[in-house]
């Protein structure tokens, strides 16, 4: 389902031009001209197809039941409730004469991802900013999708499957779950543990208060997003892979891309990222609280994995706690300045 997480990935495997020429005539989009791999395909499921129709992205061998379904739902009513482009049509054949697995083709969206190091050498800082601000506004936009309650999507029911407990405390057990796997492959302290304790106890209160639940993308990254400089300025002329979405507490979206600016260097892009969302969120209440927690929780996700696959970028010898409390207390800092400048 949308809110599992996949660690491992399901790859293609070795694709011909006769697989592809029989999926594009399935689905009545003429015939293939040329197809390559995705550079940052998720998972390795992902293919660029050039047709004679049009240019797609080819999406295969599902990481689970329903995963084409759920993405469809979720890139239809994006389409249908804000100005955010999705990649719509999303076409799915269910079957798996074809490849073994089933499929999904989409339009492929224009634009670059912000991080590509080509497309970074063409921008100045004013350039930067506006992207930030950009990314801000767009993610309020998809925010603006509310549902009945807290849950994900089911695909084999077309409907939101409200979560079993509270939204607290999916977020809080999650949290707690993935800081005792990542026990596995790293060292956590009684006091790290002592230390997620507090950072979650102090938002109690804000968690129980919210009455608002939001469409989340659950992964809205540079490699996720694609934009582009127009006559009007810079927009965002893409957003795709909802395999992670779910509606919980917009904020959720945002420590990924914050993340992405602090390890670059750009604490003060972050910040501005940061303040242009919360202008525009509905949803103030306990807004610095509320995003410590989110970042806790992507913090301890992003340790356990670099641990586990042996990609560790920073001193090893740092403990769980100093190392995310960079991050926590950033975001903190930055939200409760935006809280006394309203």
């Amino acid at each position: 389902m949308t809110t599992t997480i996949f660690f491992g990935s399901a790859k293609l495997g070795d694709i011909t031009g006769e697989q592809i020429r029989r999926a594009l005539a399935r689905l009545g989009l003429g015939e293939p001209i040329s197809y390559r791999r995705t550079p940052d395909g998720v998972a390795g499921q992902t293919l660029f197809v050039s047709a004679s129709s049009g240019e797609y992205v080819l999406k295969g061998n599902p990481l689970y039941e329903g995963q084409f379904v759920e993405e469809r739902f979720f890139a239809n009513e994006l389409s249908k409730r804000t100005n955010v482009p999705v990649p719509v049509p999303y076409r799915i054949d269910e079957t798996d004469d074809i490849f073994g697995w089933s499929y999904a083709v989409m339009p492929r969206l224009p634009g670059r991802h912000i991080n590509e190091s080509s497309f970074r050498a063409e921008r100045n800082r004013e350039d930067e900013a506006r992207i930030a601000e950009l990314l801000a506004a767009s993610l309020s936009d998809m925010h603006g999708w509310k549902a009945p309650c807290y849950g994900e999507y089911d695909p084999a029911r077309g409907v939101v499957r409200p979560f079993e407990s509270s939204y607290k405390t999916w977020l809080y057990e999650r949290i707690r779950y993935w800081l005792e796997d990542a026990k596995t492959y790293s060292v956590i302290e009684k006091s790290d543990e002592e230390w997620v304790e507090r950072v979650l106890a102090d938002a109690e209160e804000a968690f129980d208060r919210m009455r608002a639940p939001t469409f989340v993308m659950g992964d809205f990254k540079p490699e996720n997003v694609l934009v582009r400089r127009s006559a009007n300025g810079w927009e965002l002329s893409g957003a795709f892979d909802f395999t992670a979405s779910y509606f919980g507490d917009g904020p959720a979206d945002l420590p990924r891309m914050i993340v992405y600016y602090m390890d670059d260097g750009e604490e003060e892009l972050a910040r501005r990222f940061v303040a242009s969302y919360y202008r525009r969120c509905e949803e103030k209440e306990a807004f610095a609280e509320r995003l410590k927690v989110h970042m806790l929780h992507q913090r301890v996700l992003d340790w356990g994995c670099a641990k586990a696959i042996g990609r560790v970028d920073w001193d090893p010898a740092l403990p769980f706690a100093r190392w995310a409390e960079r991050y926590t207390e950033a975001v903190a800092e930055w939200a409760s300045l935006c809280m006394r400048e309203a």
